[in-house]
């Protein structure tokens, strides 16, 4: 069968065999599919879907490609954290250098920005110096000099979903969930680690919107993991506002900065608290305990102590001061009063992508001091001419009115009070209740 008779059985709703999926996973790594044929095959996946045989298979194929690092072989105690994407979500920049500061090392091979959401590795980089790019041996390196190691996923580690990745960030196929599985959960068998946390976003601002979608993805991803041996949990949390006010990659590193400092925001700080608690359950602590000692980890300055080893370990170096700033400031004000009754999140974060903190084309740069800083929270009364967020233009060419008007016609105000959504709903069986 010639690949676009693939495409086209995809489109037409039937499945693949693992053979077709095999095709499509080693043309895309060994990049001898052209690009228009893959996302062709990508979009038919966004809008048929895939069984959940298909989805296996994918993801065995695309961790197949490439090599395996086996962490878990060599630092059996390392834990990986994942975010399945949102805005504000600062959560990893904070947990790496939490959890090596109460003595549990982290091992992350993070990805860039997608769609609307901010990248980890994308704010990593807006720190002078900060390298991403490391092998086996130089991760190992660094989780025994300052105990946390973020990394790009290199070129021989399921190369097919590097090509995959940058497509669908480009042609609108990110929410599809199979290519979502594929796309984590090759990445994170790969790296190996016996640990694994998941952050399941759910909500406007993330790319599960309601919470069955979100409880779909999340038992996905925790069934894959734990069928390959791994201590896997999976927390749904809320996505229906930004979760943190930084929505960029040098302004989230301020707030990173904040939180591990002992200020900043108190939802970002909560729901990173709890990952790391869940994490640390996981690698047999009491919960108590292991709460206790993260908060006093934030207090007593370690989380800061660490994060400076953190930075430095990956050769960047530490001095806020030097990450960049906006030209330009602009405030985006209510037009009426009343209450915060709704947020569209993604619309928020593709604001930010326009001023920088995203790429709109596959080369396009970042512009570190593009970002959008939000100022309130569902359920704040709200006055005319308050401002609800600022805009901070860097170097990047944007037409400014454009991006306020998106901004603003991203909150809704009006005279009725909302239910306040919880930060963390929980883990899949129990997500329907609040925890």
């Amino acid at each position: 069968m010639t690949f676009p008779e693939i495409i086209a059985k995809k489109r037409d709703g039937k499945s693949l065999t693992r053979e077709e999926i095999a095709l499509f996973v080693r043309g895309a790594g060994d990049g001898w599919l052209p690009d228009e044929q893959l996302a062709a095959l990508l979009m038919a996946i966004c809008i048929r879907g895939m069984t959940t045989e298909e989805t296996g298979w994918l993801t065995q194929e695309m961790l197949n490609s490439g090599e395996m690092w086996a962490l878990a072989n060599v630092v059996p105690e390392a834990v990986d954290k994942h975010s399945t994407g949102g805005i504000g979500d600062t959560v990893s920049l904070i947990f790496a250098p939490l959890m090596a500061a109460v003595g549990t090392p982290v091992a992350m091979m993070a990805g860039r920005g997608l769609g609307h959401s901010q990248g980890t590795l994308d704010k990593l980089e807006a720190i002078p110096g900060f390298r991403v790019s490391w092998d086996r041996a130089g991760m190992l390196d660094l989780l025994e000099r300052c105990g946390a190691a973020v990394v790009a996923q290199t070129d021989d580690v399921a190369p097919a979903d590097r090509t995959l990745y940058a497509l669908r960030d480009i042609t609108a196929t990110v929410p599809s969930l199979p290519l979502i599985v594929g796309s984590i959960m090759s990445k994170k068998l790969a790296l190996g680690a016996g640990t694994l946390i998941l952050d399941v976003k759910c909500g406007s601002g993330a790319f599960r919107k309601t919470l069955p979608e979100a409880q779909e993805l999340a038992e996905a991803l925790r069934s894959v993991a734990r069928s390959a041996g791994v201590a896997c949990e999976a927390l749904i949390t809320e996505m229906d506002q930004p979760l943190g006010p930084a929505l960029g990659t040098a302004c989230e590193v301020r707030e990173a900065i904040e939180i591990l400092d002992g200020r900043g925001s108190a939802p970002l700080r909560e729901v990173t608290l709890r990952l790391a608690e869940e994490a640390m359950v996981l690698r047999g602590r009491d919960r108590s305990s292991a709460r206790a000692d993260l908060v006093k980890a934030l207090d007593d300055g370690s989380a800061a102590t660490a994060w400076e080893a953190f930075v430095r370990a990956h050769g960047g170096d530490p001095d806020p001061d030097l990450l960049a700033q906006p030209r330009e400031v602009v405030d985006v004000l209510a037009q009426t009063s009343g209450c915060l009754t709704a947020v569209d999140g993604e619309e928020l974060g593709r604001a930010a992508v326009e001023v920088g903190a995203g790429r709109r084309t596959q080369d396009e740069a970042i512009d570190d001091a593009g970002g959008i800083e939000v100022l309130v929270r569902l359920g704040d009364p709200i006055e005319s001419g308050q401002p609800l967020a600022r805009v901070l233009l860097g170097e990047r060419p944007v037409d400014e009115v454009a991006v306020v008007d998106k901004v603003r016609e991203a909150f809704a105000v009006a005279d009725v009070v909302p239910d306040q959504p919880p930060l963390v709903y929980g883990a899949p069986q129990s997500a329907e209740r609040t925890l």
